[in-house]
């Protein structure tokens, strides 16, 4: 009989995923993976997390304990075609006024290729897909715009690019340049609206901007 806890442990080292990281995907408290794999609580996953787990790994949802039949098809193809699934958030990042996040949960997950993918970022499970909201970053990104965003690259390596931040509780996207002629403990950024119609703000402490993650790719609809 496969050991739910094993399987998860052993494909969190091949992909080196961290328990954290994966207690994120699946919407959970940070510790949640970690004390399921060393403690057994909950003592199973529920559905919903081992189809998540299932999709992001690309196996069948049954070595996490589901039902044998249960999204067989999905998991080869997945494994097959070596797909990454990736949560779309239904919150949007604003390129405007600013959006609140309170709805925040995920309503659908897109697939990446893997090794594509692991040439924007370290880690895909820190990974989200959110839409823009607003004209403020046009012509870079418009309004409607589905973007990948990287919350594990964000403050701690705070470089020039465009970031989604927290203003005031409300998520924007916007674009970052770094003062380099100062230390990193009194680093100050100018934050930047690429349509020139929106304000920008040129010496922001960089401790206080609430960085959430860096926007690592774009797509939209072509009309």
């Amino acid at each position: 009989m496969v050991d739910a806890r094993d399987t998860l442990e052993r494909l969190m080292t091949e992909r080196g995923d961290s328990s954290v990281a994966l207690s994120r995907l699946l919407g959970r408290n940070a510790a949640y993976v970690q004390q399921f794999i060393k403690r057994g609580v909950p003592r199973k996953l529920d559905e919903d997390d081992r189809r998540t787990l299932a999709r992001y790994f690309g196996v069948a949802e049954s070595i996490f304990g589901g039902p044998v039949d249960a999204v067989p098809s999905a998991a080869r193809t997945r494994t097959r075609t070596g797909l990454i699934s990736i949560p779309q958030m239904s919150v949007g990042a604003s390129a405007g006024p600013g959006a609140l996040p309170d709805s925040e949960h995920v309503e659908a997950h897109l697939g990446f290729d893997a090794a594509w993918l692991r040439r924007l970022t370290a880690n895909p499970a820190l990974v989200s897909s959110i839409r823009v909201e607003g004209d403020s970053m046009m012509p870079t990104l418009a309004d409607g715009d589905d973007i990948l965003v990287d919350s594990g690259d964000a403050a701690d390596r705070l470089r020039d690019g465009i970031y989604v931040l927290r203003i005031d509780n409300a998520l924007n996207v916007k674009r970052l340049a770094v003062n380099p002629a100062q230390s990193k403990n009194a680093r100050s950024v100018a934050i930047h609206s690429d349509n020139a119609a929106y304000p920008s703000w040129p010496d922001v402490p960089a401790a206080r901007v609430d960085v959430i993650g860096r926007v690592i790719w774009v797509g939209r609809k072509v009309v």
